[in-house]
């Protein structure tokens, strides 16, 4: 009789065991939700606390591109802390525009009025930044050092690399160890800003509202 009534009443045990689990699991995700719409992206987001505050001010674009482009959010927030230090108007003496820097031959011609548009840039910078690590077969210093030199410097020795390719990789692959490892600051990161990164870091906050 009384196995009779476990196996009875095993059934109303494991929906009430699944109604509380999902209780759980819907009020986890509700909080998130809340936290993303009151503007605290950095409670939530997976970007280390090692970058610059005018990158994490595009914390939450970083982690909508990152999962459109099945990418890691550090590392697109690496490439967009050496191209632009998160400077929507960024422009090179080369013509490359925008957060991530990306050359006018990349967008299309309807796209040619809106390069600094952070979405369009974003669409085309990290589609490229994806294609290079896929053909880096996943290493992310290659497809770094594929991003800044074109995608021919990837099955290259690196001391076949443009010099300015060498630094690119130094400053990205050290920054990129730095935000996957958990620390709070950055040495690399820091040599980076010396190096000159700070002076646009100074411009992309004035021009984000930051200082």
């Amino acid at each position: 009789m009384l196995s009779r009534k476990i196996i009875f009443l095993l059934p109303f045990g494991i929906f009430a065991f699944s109604l509380v689990m999902g209780w759980g699991l819907y009020s986890w995700r509700a909080d998130h939700l809340r936290t993303f719409i009151s503007g605290d992206a950095d409670a939530v987001s997976v970007i280390a606390p090692i970058f610059t505050p005018e990158v994490r001010y595009w914390a939450t674009n970083i982690q909508e591109w990152a999962t459109d482009y099945q990418l890691d959010p550090n590392l697109v927030a690496t490439v967009m802390q050496i191209e632009s230090c998160g400077l929507p108007s960024a422009a090179s003496s080369a013509g490359a525009q925008g957060l991530f820097q990306v050359m006018p031959s990349h967008f299309s011609a309807d796209e040619q009025d809106a390069m600094l548009d952070p979405d369009i840039n974003a669409k085309r910078g990290l589609g490229y930044l994806a294609l290079g690590l896929t053909r880096a077969g996943g290493d992310a210093g290659l497809a770094l050092a594929g991003y800044n030199g074109g995608h021919g410097q990837i099955g290259r020795d690196q001391s076949l690399w443009p010099a300015e390719t060498r630094r690119y990789w130094y400053w990205g692959t050290g920054i990129y160890a730095d935000a996957l490892s958990g620390q709070t600051t950055s040495s690399r990161l820091g040599e980076w800003l010396q190096a000159g990164g700070a002076s646009l870091c100074k411009r992309a906050a004035q021009a984000l509202g930051l200082e």
